[in-house]
């Protein structure tokens, strides 16, 4: 399979010159699938119909101009695919087929994505494990460890090279967590950048995209946003002005497009002031000492980059992680309001009755989530423009059915492996997971960087750097 592995501004780049034709490119795809998906369970569907939409795609007028043209993605399923039943994870929900895309679907097929399939996800969404009625979703690194979630399917078919871009959703962490878990790359943009998920999580949730590199990151980004600008980032980490129109079908908001051209150099310096901190979670909850040791090296290779660095002495707030907690189940108990609580998992019924119960006593985590928004982001993050820290706490858990246990079982190990994404969620500041290392357990290691509103540019664009100095990582096994 010549295809099958590459990124999506290769591929992209191929169709649009007439050097290969999208039929190909997704047949190539749709067969790495077939040959590695049942050792991991990332797609609940496969889509054969797949193969027609790329036939049609070679009828467009527009063809060598699309942004993605011919670039297989896959879905996660609680995004509407016209056509295709919306699951969710979950056998209580309706498998009626979704009348239209979802906004974030529409972009992507109008740049010239063609949708391989949907992926699988926890119940509802509601935990950072890949379990469901649907199968157990399996990390490539490691078949016996989770892949993380809710994101769970998406990061594994982009870690396995089944596909080189998917669109996922985070409330939590639930695109940064799987990304770590896989060695990927995930961006939660922040509060508006792109189309919401149909169940927003009371605009905790956004939807972003997963890639192997920093490069289709921002390429996925742009079109996520409807800012071509957004394409060009990585070069540089800082918003680079649009190229003279060339098309205005693909970019909903915009007449002006962007046709990826990778600089030979790598990307461009720049000067940030970024800080690190090791160690962020309050005191009682530990942090694996390799996770520390990347973000300190992710610090050193910003540094030798031209950033300034500068540590940041302080943790995150006692206060905010009950009331991320507490947000998290309040969101739990809104989502299995009207489903039929027989056809629910256990897990999701516990969680939904915590959530209920925290709420009839106004523990809902509303107080604490505006005081975050209001000023406590921002005067704890400082004067810095981007900042690092871990990922995860804790290599992730075993790939089990965590869905027939309990409410407590699966909130402790929940909240001991991946505590340090839901704050960002609370105040809808932008953040992005990029893979550094990997572990003494094999698994990879990846670091989380935050930035305040409106710094997606600066994220891509430090992704970029530390990926120029630690090349992508690949599971092992699988070669691409």
């Amino acid at each position: 399979m010549l295809w099958a592995g590459r990124s999506a501004v290769e591929i992209a780049t191929a169709v649009r010159r007439g050097e290969v034709t999208a039929v190909t490119v997704v047949e190539e795809h749709l067969h790495a699938i077939s040959e590695r998906d049942s050792g991991i369970g990332a797609f609940r569907l496969v889509r054969g119909q797949a193969v027609d939409e790329a036939h049609a795609l070679r009828k467009r007028r527009d063809l060598a101009e699309l942004p993605l043209a011919g670039v297989p993605v896959a879905v996660k399923d609680n995004l509407e695919v016209e056509g295709e039943a919306t699951r969710g994870g979950s056998a209580a929900t309706a498998g009626t087929p979704a009348r239209k895309d979802h906004e974030t679907v529409a972009r992507l097929r109008a740049a010239g994505a063609v949708v391989v399939g949907l992926t699988n996800l926890p119940e509802l969404g509601l935990v950072a494990f890949g379990d469901s009625p649907y199968g157990i979703v399996r990390n490539p690194w490691d078949p016996a460890r989770t892949p993380g979630g809710s994101s769970s399917g998406s990061a594994a078919a982009v870690a396995a090279g089944m596909v080189p871009l998917a669109l996922g959703n985070d409330g939590m962490g639930s695109l940064r967590i799987p990304a770590a878990c896989c060695g990927v790359l995930a961006i939660k943009p922040g509060t508006g950048l792109v189309p919401a998920p149909t169940d927003d999580w009371d605009q905790l949730a956004e939807n972003g995209p997963m890639a192997r590199t920093a490069a289709d990151l921002a390429l996925a980004l742009s079109v996520l946003a409807s800012d071509p600008a957004l394409a060009e980032a990585w070069r540089s980490g800082r918003r680079v002005e649009p190229r003279p129109a060339m098309l205005r079908s693909v970019w909903a908001d915009d007449d002006e497009v962007w046709e990826p051209r990778p600089p030979p150099g790598g990307p461009e310096p720049f000067d940030l002031r970024v800080a690190y901190v090791p160690q962020p979670l309050p005191a009682g909850l530990p942090m694996d000492r390799e996770f520390q040791a990347a973000v300190r090296a992710a610090a050193e290779t910003l540094r030798l980059a031209g950033h300034t660095i500068v540590e940041h002495g302080r943790r995150l707030p006692a206060w905010l992680g009950p009331a991320a907690v507490a947000a998290w189940l309040a969101q739990a108990a809104s989502s299995v309001r009207g489903l039929p609580a027989g056809r629910l998992e256990r897990r999701s019924r516990g969680l939904g009755r915590a959530g209920r119960v925290l709420g009839a006593l106004k523990l809902d985590g509303a107080r604490g989530r505006e005081r975050w928004r209001a000023f406590g982001a921002d005067q704890w993050f400082g004067d810095a423009d981007a900042l690092i820290t871990p990922a995860l706490a804790a290599i992730p858990p075993r790939a089990e059915r965590w869905g027939e246990r309990g409410f407590l079982h699966n909130a402790l190990t929940n909240i001991r492996y991946a505590p340090a994404t839901g704050a960002w969620n609370m105040c809808g500041w932008p953040a992005i997971t990029v893979p550094m290392a990997t572990h003494s357990s094999a698994l990879p290691i990846g670091v989380q960087l935050i930035a305040p509103p409106g710094g997606e540019p600066h994220l891509l664009g430090l992704a970029a750097q530390l990926q120029d100095a630690h090349p992508p990582l690949r599971p092992p096994g699988f070669s691409f």
